[in-house]
């Protein structure tokens, strides 16, 4: 089961969004801060982690970075409606996959970890024990 790591302070917001993807059948984790996702991603590492946006800018420049993901695996940061746009450095800016706004970006959310998870799995980068395409699938 594909692991995706949400992030944030804004808690009604990421049970909702726990809520849409373990109803698509991913294993959603959520953290309250930087520091608790990084030791949650340590063990297990996320295929996607979603991180709040004014997490990733109080923190050093590439606190975000440093979350372990899965091998194909991407940031995507995201702000909450009606809250300020912080400013990034260049560094994470370039590291992220996307910078959306929820609730109302969240089919867009909800598409681009689809396509994570199935990209990484035709690379063959899915967790251990699921089969990538062109990979044999063990007999049942």
């Amino acid at each position: 089961m594909i692991q995706i790591l949400l992030v944030g302070t804004e808690l009604p917001l990421l049970e909702g969004l726990a809520q849409s993807f373990a109803a698509l059948g991913f294993s959603p984790v959520t953290a309250q801060s930087l520091q608790e996702a990084r030791e949650s991603a340590v063990h297990n590492p996320p295929l996607v982690a979603v991180v709040s946006r004014g997490l990733a800018a109080a923190g050093s420049a590439a606190d975000a970075l440093t979350i372990p993901l899965a091998p194909g695996g991407a940031l995507v940061l995201f702000r909450a409606v009606g809250s300020p746009l912080v400013t990034l450095s260049p560094t994470v800016q370039r590291s992220v996959l996307a910078d959306l706004t929820l609730p109302l970006e969240r089919n867009r959310l909800l598409a681009l970890v689809q396509h994570v998870g199935e990209r990484a799995k035709a690379a063959g980068r899915g967790r251990q024990g699921e089969a990538g395409e062109g990979e044999a699938t063990p007999p049942q």
